[in-house]
């Protein structure tokens, strides 16, 4: 491990503070931020994604943002591409990859590799979208809990594609996919990490950061976003960009099918299961270091870890 490359990972939920402490150890350390947000890499995905503002980004050039148009996909695979590619650059500068965001299944493709899964089967797929139909994709997702309990832990309940490619999965072999990426990333990790883990003390606190935050998204024109995307670029609900939370729901009202008026609580409430989701990874997790988001001294915490890492 110690010849390997180093390099330093600030993740956490959302809301959790993350781009805050990102820059404070950007402006005192040798590292450049790489990106590991499913959102932030595509373009005009700006309000609803958090993305840093354009000042902040001419001062510290964040890797892998804007990189993508929405009507495209991009996937954990092509992410540890770039992100590998984008590390040897930094290193080849002489300085660190700094790797922050919640994207937790692009964390571990980057770390642990990906599995190789079975192809696709039109039929099954057929079967399954058929059914959907009957019950219902939270219906399919609770299928998919009793078969797959630490898949289904981490998609929501109208993920309609991932829920139906893990069920997929499980018909086509016979196992869960949980199983098939477990055995499957047998990679070596691609650099000596350290990785910081920002975790509330007190969840109640963090779903309040949540709803002020998505308040104040909407108040800053996240619909006339979403409206925008869609007058510039043909997109449908099942791109992976609109599958972002809060993307979904003003696409949602956009298409008339949920009401203007659900809009605020629905985008809250997507995000607080959200958060969770991101939370349930991180514990699951090992060999990271864990500090509370809460902590006025959060930042000093983080900084201090980065630099006797570096040291």
């Amino acid at each position: 491990m110690d010849a390997l490359p180093r390099a330093i990972f600030l993740l956490g939920p959302t809301a959790s503070g993350k781009t805050a402490v990102s820059l404070e150890i950007a402006a005192r350390l040798p590292v450049e931020i790489v990106s590991v947000d499913s959102a932030l890499v595509y373009r005009g995905l700006d309000i609803g994604s958090a993305k840093p503002d354009a000042a902040t980004r001419a001062r510290f050039f964040h890797h892998l943002v804007d990189i993508v148009d929405p009507p495209e996909p991009y996937s954990a695979g092509r992410f540890r591409e770039d992100a590998l590619r984008v590390a040897g650059e930094i290193a080849a500068r002489g300085r660190v990859p700094f790797f922050v965001g919640g994207t937790m299944l692009y964390e571990r493709a980057l770390m642990r590799g990906l599995a190789a899964l079975p192809a696709a089967d039109p039929a099954v797929r057929a079967q399954l979208d058929a059914k959907a139909k009957d019950i219902g994709w939270p219906a399919m997702h609770a299928e998919l809990s009793r078969v797959d309990p630490p898949t289904a832990a981490r998609l929501e309940p109208n993920d309609s594609q991932r829920v139906q490619r893990a069920l997929e999965v499980h018909l086509v072999s016979g196992r869960p996919l949980s199983a098939h990426l477990a055995e499957g990333e047998r990679q070596p990790p691609p650099f000596r990490a350290l990785r910081l883990s920002l975790e509330p003390s007190d969840r109640a606190v963090l779903h309040e950061r949540i709803a002020v935050r998505f308040r104040a998204m909407l108040a800053s024109g996240l619909v006339d976003e979403v409206r925008g995307l869609r007058e510039r670029w043909p997109l449908g609900a099942e791109l992976p960009a609109l599958r972002a939370v809060g993307y979904r729901q003003v696409w949602e009202t956009l298409e008339g099918l949920a009401p203007e008026s659900t809009l605020e609580a629905r985008g809250i409430a997507a995000t607080r299961q959200l958060a969770k989701r991101q939370l349930t990874w991180l514990r699951g997790m090992t060999d990271v270091e864990r500090l509370d988001c809460l902590d006025a001294g959060l930042a000093r915490s983080a900084l201090a870890r980065a630099e006797a890492f570096l040291a």
